[in-house]
């Protein structure tokens, strides 16, 4: 497989303004060539940016900027995406580009004063910004494309002004209550996962640089542009104020998280279960035991210079809680499951955090469970429903199990004989499987969602989903339509 790129493309443009601004851009730029009064829009562009940038920072640049517009709406698809030059944001480079731009703006604006008389001051300083405007479209636009879509708000004059008037507004009290910054509702719910950064449009790292105090990111480069905030994976960030983020921090639900620690560990086996599947057995070091419980996962660091993670579902683990295994397949374009493969073999080291997770807590209290999983989502089911039948040692599960499994072919069935083998020992487990596209007589054809349908449920059933957003949806709609209350259905979406 290609090598996948850390940076994403996604959809940056949430509001109309951000999908059409760059058609001031372009009336200015363009347009300005023409009829030079277009831009003295400029000077009012200006104006409220400065008088945001006191209140709020950088909003402007990712909420409102034309040129934001032209690069992330229109520019971003033909972009190579690629890593901005840490010498372009640098401060030699932003401070020497401002001084730049300044001396030149100003030599400009004396010149126009000098030849009053022969060219009107309306039309010579509309032909001074809006020729600064095509400059930036044109400049803007190459490193846009060559580079990354903001490569130009790394160094933008503008976004120097707002930075320093942000400053000063801090300083004056005008920010407080005003100044909303992406927050995380508490930094244990973070799987480090760099989704935030991997979106970012000026590249920044929210995840590693969530402050202790608040849970916010106070980085002043960030242009608050909801970008990472709509792709977080877990719902976990939004923009707030100082009071809001102290809000979030106590009210947030830590059910399943406070259990969990740093561990290192050593990969003692690496099984390939099926074509880009395979298990990784973990053995803990320094004399450390985690205490599980099913349903459960934990963090594994897939990229140590970045600090990144991945969450993978326990599949395994001894009684003792001193090895455990993740079951992990290989996606064209999973950042971390590629790195997985490509860099863990047997005897590597690797840094953990965990266990972790609610949302597919087994109650083993409970008389009735119902598993429900598509492709690689069985993969908690393996270590639940083992625990439950065989290892549990305070006492076996004396409930009924029925577990629903589907995958597209035979082939692609995993931990197959291991439930098959659990049915034959225990009669309490119920287990079937579909195959969407059968090539097996022996195994029902379609959706597993389409054996939820023909199921016979006791309302008082406990399920746990896990698996693909649609998989999920559908059995969650018929589980509805069975009498099965909401709060009695557990679900976790599969993640790459």
């Amino acid at each position: 497989m290609k090598r996948v790129s850390f940076f994403m493309k996604t959809i940056r443009a949430f509001s109309t303004v951000r999908k059409s601004a760059w058609l001031v851009t372009l009336a200015v730029a363009v347009g300005g060539q023409f009829y030079p009064p277009l831009g003295l829009l400029v000077p009012l562009i200006m104006i409220s940016l400065m008088g945001m940038s006191l209140f709020k920072g950088r909003y402007w640049c990712g909420n409102f900027c034309p040129h934001g517009s032209f690069f992330d709406f229109l520019l971003l698809p033909l972009s190579r995406n690629q890593k901005i030059p840490g010498l372009l944001a640098s401060k030699i480079t932003v401070v020497l580009f401002f001084v730049f731009f300044m001396f030149n703006l100003t030599r400009r604006f004396v010149a126009a004063f000098q030849n009053i008389e022969q060219v009107s001051l309306v039309d010579s300083v509309g032909t001074i910004f809006s020729t600064t405007y095509l400059m930036v479209l044109i400049a803007g636009g190459l490193l846009a494309v060559i580079i990354s879509p903001r490569t130009w708000c790394q160094f933008c004059p503008m976004g120097s002004i707002q930075t320093l008037l942000y400053k000063l507004g801090k300083a004056l009290g005008l920010t407080a209550g005003r100044d909303k910054k992406v927050t995380v509702n508490h930094q244990w719910l973070c799987h480090s996962c760099g989704k935030c950064a991997r979106v970012c449009p000026m590249q920044l790292a929210p995840y590693r640089e969530f402050t202790v105090s608040n849970n916010q990111f106070n980085d002043e480069r960030c242009i608050r542009c909801l970008t990472c905030i709509n792709n977080c994976p877990l719902r976990i960030l939004s923009l707030a104020d100082a009071a809001e983020a102290g809000t979030l921090i106590k009210e947030t639900d830590l059910e399943g998280f406070q259990e969990s620690d740093n561990y290192r560990g050593e990969i003692i086996r690496v099984k390939e279960l099926k074509k880009n599947i395979r298990e990784f057995t973990i053995n803990l070091l320094d004399s450390k035991s985690m205490k599980l419980a099913p349903g459960q996962f934990i963090l594994v660091e897939v990229d140590e210079k970045r600090g990144l993670y991945r969450a993978y579902s326990i599949s395994s683990a001894g009684k003792e809680g001193t090895e455990i295994g993740i079951t992990v397949k290989r996606l064209e374009n999973g950042y971390g499951s590629n790195l997985l493969f490509e860099k863990f073999n047997e005897g590597a080291l690797l840094k953990m955090k965990g266990p972790m997770g609610k949302e597919l807590l087994i109650e083993s209290k409970r008389d009735k469970l119902l598993f429900v999983a598509n492709g690689i989502g069985i993969t908690p089911f393996a270590y639940a429903t083992k625990y439950l039948l065989e290892d549990n040692n305070s006492s076996k599960f004396a409930g009924e199990i029925t577990l629903l499994y589907g995958v597209r072919h035979e082939e692609e069935l995993i931990y197959d004989d291991l439930f098959s083998g659990l049915t034959i020992k225990h009669p309490n487990l119920h287990y079937y499987k579909a195959l969407s596209r059968a090539d097996s007589s022996s195994t029902k054809r379609g959706y597993v969602t389409d054996i939820l349908k023909e199921l016979e449920i006791d309302p008082f059933t406990t399920v746990y989903i896990c698996g693909t957003k649609e998989m999920a949806n559908r059995a969650m709609k018929i589980l509805s339509e069975k009498g099965i209350p909401r709060k009695s259905v557990h679900y976790e979406s599969i993640t790459t």
